[in-house]
C-alpha cells in the first residue's frame, strides 16, 4: 500500500504533490492534522529501483487510435515526473499510487534482453515494428545506469527488426550508433515529445525531464546521424501551452524533423484529481479556465476514453486545434509525403542467427 501524503507542497523534482491511493485499494489511509504532530516534509523524495519479473516484455494492442501493434515498456513509473502524464493509472494495478509512487517506485524489466530473445525467437513470430516508450519514457533517468533500453535495442539491431521510439530523454544520444546503423536498413524511426518551449513551465511541469533547447538538440543530432525523426507535440494543454503549437512545429521543422503529430490532453482515472492538484499549485489564476476547456472538449468529462475521440477531442474548440496544427505544418512543410515504412523483411529470429553461425 502506498503512504498517504496530503497534498499542497510542491517537492523540488516532483510533478505529483500528493500519493493518493489507486482506484483498485479497498483498504485506504488518510493524512490528517490532528494538532500533534507536525509532520517534516523533505525536499525531494528518494528513489526506489526494483525488478520486474515479467514472463514476457512484448506488449500488444488492437486500439484503432495507436498506430502501433506491438510495444515493450523497459520501466514500469517514470522519473520524468511529468504532472500530466497519462501512464500514471497503471501503478494503480500494482497496489501503488500514481501520484508520488509512480515518480519514484519504479521497476526495471529484469533480463529484458533474454526475454526479447525468447520471444522473437518463437515459432510463428510475426515481425511488426516495435514501439518503445508507448508508456513510459524508455530513456529516463535511471535508464543510464540500468540499460534495459539500451539491451533491448542490442537485440533489435542483431535480429534486424523494425522499431520506433518515442522519448524526451536527451539520453537517446547515447544510442546514436545502434539508431544510425538500423536507420541505414530502414529499420528505425524516432519520435521526440515537446511540450513546451518555456523553459520554466518544463521545469514545473516535467521537472527531470529534457529541456526544450535539449529535445530540438535531439532532432538535430538524430536527423544528421541520419535517423528519421519526427515531433510530438503532446500533449497539448488548452490556456496553457496550446498557443505555442505553431512555434514548436516551426521550430521542429527547423531542426530537421520529417513529421509532426499532436495529443490533446488527457486526464484518465487518478490523472485528473493529480493534474487539478498541480494546476492549482503552480497557476491558480488559470486553473478554473484551463480545466473548463479541457471538459468543453472531452464532452463534458475531465476524460472522453472513446476510440477515435480520446487523442484529438471534439466540438468546436477541438476542431479549431485540428485546423491549427494542420496549417502550421504545411506552412513548416512537414507530412507532406508519406510517413516511414519500417521494413520487416529484414527479421532474423535469432535462432536463425546461430544456426547460420555454426555454419559457416
Amino acid at each position: 500500500m502506498s503512504t498517504p501524503r496530503r497534498g499542497g507542497t510542491v517537492l523540488r523534482g516532483h510533478g505529483a504533490l500528493s500519493n493518493p491511493p489507486g482506484r483498485f485499494e479497498r483498504r485506504t489511509c488518510e493524512a490528517v492534522e490532528d494538532g500533534w504532530y507536525q509532520e517534516e516534509v523533505p525536499d525531494s523524495l528518494p528513489l526506489e529501483l526494483m525488478p520486474d519479473r515479467a514472463r514476457s516484455v512484448i506488449s500488444r494492442n488492437d486500439s484503432p487510435d495507436i498506430p502501433f501493434e506491438q510495444s515493450i515498456n523497459p520501466y514500469r513509473g517514470c522519473a520524468n515526473a511529468c504532472s500530466y502524464c497519462y501512464a500514471r493509472p497503471t501503478h494503480a494495478y500494482l497496489g501503488l499510487s500514481p501520484g508520488l509512487d509512480f515518480e519514484t517506485r519504479l521497476f526495471y524489466k529484469q533480463d529484458a534482453g533474454k526475454l526479447l530473445e525468447r520471444e522473437l525467437g518463437r515459432p510463428g513470430y510475426l515481425c511488426k515494428p516495435i514501439t518503445l516508450g508507448a508508456n513510459t519514457d524508455p530513456y529516463q533517468p535511471v535508464e543510464r545506469r540500468m540499460r534495459v533500453t539500451r539491451e533491448i535495442l542490442e537485440v533489435l539491431a542483431r535480429c534486424r527488426h523494425p522499431v520506433t521510439i518515442i522519448t524526451k530523454g536527451a539520453l537517446v544520444l547515447r544510442d546514436i550508433d545502434l539508431l544510425g546503423a538500423l536507420a541505414r536498413d530502414n529499420l528505425v524511426e524516432v519520435g521526440i515529445s515537446i511540450t513546451t518551449l518555456d523553459a520554466e513551465l518544463k521545469r514545473a511541469m516535467e521537472p527531470q525531464a529534457a529541456s526544450p533547447a535539449a529535445r530540438l538538440r535531439m532532432v538535430r543530432e538524430l536527423t544528421a546521424a541520419g535517423v528519421p525523426t519526427g515531433v510530438l507535440v503532446a500533449p497539448v494543454i488548452p490556456a496553457l501551452t496550446d498557443h505555442e503549437m505553431e512555434r514548436i512545429v516551426q521550430s521542429a521543422a527547423e531542426a530537421g524533423a520529417r513529421w509532426a503529430g499532436y495529443v490533446l490532453l488527457r486526464l484518465p482515472h487518478e490523472v485528473g484529481p493529480l493534474f487539478s492538484e498541480w494546476l492549482e499549485a503552480h497557476y491558480p489564476e488559470r486553473a478554473p479556465h484551463v480545466l473548463s476547456l479541457i471538459r468543453q472538449m472531452r464532452a463534458g468529462r475531465d476524460n472522453d476514453p472513446r476510440f477515435g475521440q480520446r487523442m484529438r477531442g471534439t466540438g468546436p474548440l477541438a476542431e479549431l486545434l485540428r485546423a491549427r496544427f494542420h496549417a502550421a505544418c504545411r506552412r513548416a512543410g512537414l507530412n507532406t509525403a508519406r510517413g516511414t515504412q519500417l521494413d520487416a523483411s529484414r527479421f532474423r529470429p535469432p535462432g536463425v542467427q546461430r544456426q547460420m553461425a555454426l555454419g559457416f
